[in-house]
């Protein structure tokens, strides 16, 4: 059980952010949504490096419980991974103004708090 809720806590992260990007900084580029400005530019660098650090953390974790590296089972392994929900959450709140994003941070945090109640 606690292996199959390490996977769907790290799965959903990135799953959103995936979608993240997708929404936020692909299909706006797309549709023009944004003119060109400076402004713009920090707008998806932002989002662009927000969202692919997400998929990039997530992609590791995975990869790690799936080889069946002991690290998520240690205390090492919940700080990094509370630290890193904590960090993306005041960056949400701090930069970015939808709520979409904060609700995956929290979500995958709710995810991460019961995977490690049940070790």
């Amino acid at each position: 059980m606690h292996k199959i809720l390490l996977y769907a806590a790290y799965g959903w992260l990135l799953v959103g952010s995936i979608l993240h990007f997708c929404i936020d900084v692909v299909s706006q580029y797309w549709r023009g949504k944004r003119v060109p400005s400076v402004e713009t530019t920090l707008y998806y660098g932002l989002h662009s490096a927000y969202a692919l650090g997400q998929v990039l953390f997530a992609l590791v974790a995975l990869l790690l419980i799936q080889r069946g590296v002991p690290f998520f089972d240690e205390w090492q392994g919940w700080a990094l991974g509370f630290a890193a929900a904590a960090a993306w959450l005041a960056i949400c709140f701090a930069f970015i103004e939808y709520r979409e994003p904060r609700i995956v941070i929290v979500i995958f945090a709710i995810s991460l708090l019961g995977a490690a109640l049940t070790k």
